[in-house]
């Protein structure tokens, strides 16, 4: 019955700590599992989350997902030995899902004090959240469907912790500390950067000169985007369109724009689902290369008029705008696998409707002028979260196995590192790699000392 769940609620049942709390935020008492020793004696915790009678549910399928992930599983293990981060506090803004979770309680192994919120309004499993707070005693503030008010409600009662790291999936934490909270820049030690679009933010900030602490960008880390944003969003984007549409994809064009990791991957699995796959491509080098790998390349605006299924991941503003929408047959799908809803130009979209209605969960059709209509998923949000659940389990294993030893590493650093964008350093994705080749039963081989020698040197010839 939840063994792991249980063996952390054991770890932590004599802990006592609080997070501060909004003013009138009542406290807080603290269960555990059905038919055990009640937990929370003199615990105040503030949180915001849906119904915390979705505790149980959510805690069996954080423990499904734990089975997909055995490196984050070793990494936590050695954590609860060491307790590196031992005192240190965390405000985390990450999509609320199993894998989050179990990210978060091996990051509490490792001795941390968290806050958690959304980042992103639909992206949040309820049970989930319900269950880090009942049964990890984890601050958590994310509702699924909460609105833009309250998402950055939830991000200011994080950055309540005074946190000494962040943790960004879109960098909208880091840019609010860095806005409206900069009296609490001076004590952070760091920060990380889970996704694409947050690490180009963050890139602007660094050259510009504002960035006051340095983030790790957990996101260029080879066991991150050659795994979790190819198999990961190919994946889970198929996945999240099917349970919303229920559509065949097979002898369908299905326009994929953006041909980055994420892009190649959602368009592998398209063209394994039989669709006709089109890319389309700002950058030469990448349009080239998905013309080498077998895709038919051509402008937006071409493809706008002959696509059934449309899919933006590029992670930049208004990429399908009026005028492709204008160009559109009726029947035509539109769907955002990058990280904001802005690669829509969704009110362009409800310009240009005389009718709107939501015809099935996450599917909301537009009717135009002339009859036409066109399909919106999930709100233009990220649909592989708002409509399923997010990548694997098995490729999110890597990506968080990369964010808790890069925490663990700024922790070790301590004013080392300058103001700026770093990447995980190389030592830290060898291991990822070579504890994801063990849990897998994976040998590979070794050098020579003959071959080492020869691949340092440059005496020897031909």
């Amino acid at each position: 019955m939840f063994l792991a769940c249980r063996r952390i609620f054991s770890l932590t049942q004599t802990a006592k700590f609080s997070f501060p709390t909004q003013q009138g935020t009542p406290e807080k008492k603290i269960l555990g599992y059905p038919g055990e020793e009640k937990f929370g004696e003199g615990l105040k915790m503030n949180y915001d989350v849906k119904d915390l009678s979705l505790a149980e549910q959510g805690a069996r399928r954080i423990e499904w997902a734990e089975n997909e992930m055995p490196v984050l599983r070793l990494i936590r293990q050695r954590f609860e030995r060491e307790k590196p981060l031992q005192g240190i506090r965390i405000a985390a803004c990450l999509h609320v899902t199993t894998e989050t979770a179990n990210l978060m309680r091996t990051l509490k192994a490792g001795g941390a004090e968290i806050a958690l919120c959304a980042s992103n309004p639909l992206s949040t499993q309820d049970d989930v959240a319900a269950a880090l707070v009942q049964y990890d005693q984890i601050a958590v503030y994310a509702i699924k469907g909460e609105d833009k008010e309250t998402y950055y409600r939830h991000i200011h009662q994080a950055l309540d912790t005074q946190p000494q790291i962040t943790m960004d999936d879109g960098c909208d934490l880091v840019s609010t500390l860095h806005t409206e909270r900069r009296e609490q820049l001076e004590g952070v030690i760091g920060g990380t950067e889970e996704t694409t679009t947050g690490v180009i933010r963050l890139r602007a900030m660094a050259k510009e000169g504002v960035l006051s602490y340095p983030i790790i960008a957990v996101n260029d880390a080879h066991t991150k985007h050659l795994f979790d944003n190819r198999y990961g969003t190919g994946q889970s984007t198929i996945d999240a369109i099917l349970r919303a549409t229920n559509l065949l994809l097979a002898g369908r064009r299905f326009v994929v724009i953006g041909y980055g990791w994420c892009g190649r991957g959602v368009a592998t699995r398209a063209r394994g689902m039989g669709a006709h796959v089109i890319i389309c491509e700002v950058d030469p080098l990448k349009a080239l290369e998905a013309l080498m790998d077998g895709f038919e390349v051509m402008p937006l605006a071409q493809a706008a008029q002959i696509g059934d299924v449309f899919v933006t991941v590029t992670g930049n503003l208004h990429v399908l705008r009026e005028e492709h929408f204008r160009a559109m047959k009726s029947g035509a799908i539109v769907a955002n696998s990058g990280h904001f809803n802005v690669e829509i130009d969704i009110p362009a979209l409800e310009r240009l409707a005389t009718a709107k209605r939501t015809i099935r969960p996450f599917v909301d059709e537009y009717t135009l002028a002339d009859g036409r209509r066109i399909y919106l998923l999930a709100e233009g949000r990220l649909v592989n979260l708002a409509a399923a659940e997010g990548h694997p389990a098995a490729v999110m294993d890597m990506s968080f196995a990369n964010q808790a030893l890069s925490v663990e590493y700024l922790v070790r650093h301590p004013g080392q590192l300058p103001r700026d964008v770093f990447p995980v350093p190389h030592e830290i994705d060898a291991q990822v790699a070579q504890l994801k080749l063990q849990a897998l039963g994976v040998q590979i081989d070794t050098l020579t000392p003959e071959q080492q020698e020869y691949l340092e040197s440059w005496e020897m010839g031909t």
